[in-house]
């Protein structure tokens, strides 16, 4: 039976290809024989990711088809698509593990940060419904010495933001908040480096 912890080790392994440059045989050989997953898929962990298009989690973390349950949306927001996307897979597959997956330099946390400084009055309102979801969350920080330090500001923003989506999926749905507290389900928050390909695992 897939666990949490193996799920969480088999990404780690595997982001841990990907920086080394090296590619696993069982990825390839997944994607040759595409035919086999037209039935069925079995994906071991569920990555909550930004639609950024440096950071495909597939790739991230050196994984083949069927092995990841991928929702992608800027900023890694948690809005009720998102939760029902993770409720439908962790019922339907039973996995195990939930990473939410942010990134450094995030330009959905960086177009907020600029709303705060500069509010404007000619954004697409859909624009906004993503920079609203994150702006409560990184709003109070604009109340400490990180405003005087651009790029500490966004380090912590990011970190922030990933945080506040992790515990949005834990409390925002009955069901997920369920699994947790009964052991069957881990949601944990991670970071991409754009800079390095190194994902650091947090929570």
């Amino acid at each position: 039976m897939n666990t949490a912890s193996d799920a969480l080790k088999r990404l780690k392994e595997g982001n841990h290809r990907f920086i080394s440059g090296v590619r696993s045989i069982d990825s390839i050989v997944k994607q040759i024989k595409r035919a086999d997953f037209v039935e069925d898929q079995a994906p071991f962990a569920i990555i909550l990711g930004c639609s950024d298009s440096r950071v495909p989690a597939e790739i991230v973390f050196d994984q083949g088809l069927g092995d990841l349950f991928v929702i992608r949306v800027a900023g890694n927001i948690v809005a009720p698509s998102q939760i029902g996307s993770v409720e439908f897979a962790v019922e339907q597959f039973g996995i195990p593990l939930v990473v939410v997956l942010g990134h450094s330099m995030c330009g959905a946390v960086m177009a907020t940060i600029d709303e705060l400084h500069r509010p404007s009055k000619d954004k697409s309102s859909n624009v906004l419904s993503i920079v609203n979801r994150i702006r409560p969350t990184i709003e109070p920080l604009f109340d400490t010495e990180l405003k005087n330090d651009a790029t500490k500001l966004l380090e912590s923003a990011i970190h922030a933001n990933i945080l506040s989506s992790t515990n949005q999926l834990r409390h925002g749905s009955q069901i997920l908040e369920q699994l947790v507290q009964k052991g069957e389900l881990e949601i944990v928050g991670a970071e991409y480096s754009l800079e390095t390909g190194e994902v650091t695992f947090f929570d």
